[in-house]
């Protein structure tokens, strides 16, 4: 076992409501795409709302229209084969049907010591951390490379 996990958060601004059709491709392939996740190698844990199976009710200081995303992972690693090499790049592949463009970062990566669940303030507070000052070690997006030696708390 690893002394350090990959946690990650990404945010979404929906373009229409949850129960608009328009989301239904969206709203349809969660619990396929969570269940892939929970199952995948080098899953750890992801951030559910009291009795559901997922996220979509939880909101943040970032927006009502916000929706969060954010889990913990054994490593980098197995968190890139589930996003990239999994159905969940199917999805990816059409966010922009469900989601606004993003104009500022809407991921960010850092790392945890084993057996820590972060908070969702935590974990806003990484993502504004990384948007006003650019990657670091307390703060970084998939093109970064921050190994868990370097980890920080947010600042």
């Amino acid at each position: 076992m690893t002394e350090h996990h990959l946690a990650q958060l990404n945010v979404g601004i929906t373009r229409h409501p949850l129960d608009d059709p328009r989301m239904h491709g969206f709203t349809s392939m969660l619990d396929t795409l969570n269940e892939v996740a929970d199952n995948a190698p080098g899953f750890v844990w992801r951030l559910v709302e009291d009795g559901g199976n997922d996220a979509t009710a939880i909101r943040t200081p970032l927006g009502d229209d916000v929706l969060v995303n954010m889990s913990v992972w054994e490593s980098r690693e197995a968190l890139w084969d589930y996003v990239y090499r999994s159905g969940h790049l199917d999805m990816l592949r059409r966010r922009s049907e469900w989601f606004e463009l993003p104009k500022t970062p809407f991921q960010v990566l850092w790392w945890v010591p084993a057996g820590h669940i972060p908070s969702v303030e935590e974990a806003v507070q990484r993502l504004e951390l990384l948007r006003e000052k650019g990657p670091s070690p307390s703060a970084f997006g998939f093109r970064d490379s921050y190994l868990p030696e370097g980890a920080a708390s947010a600042s």
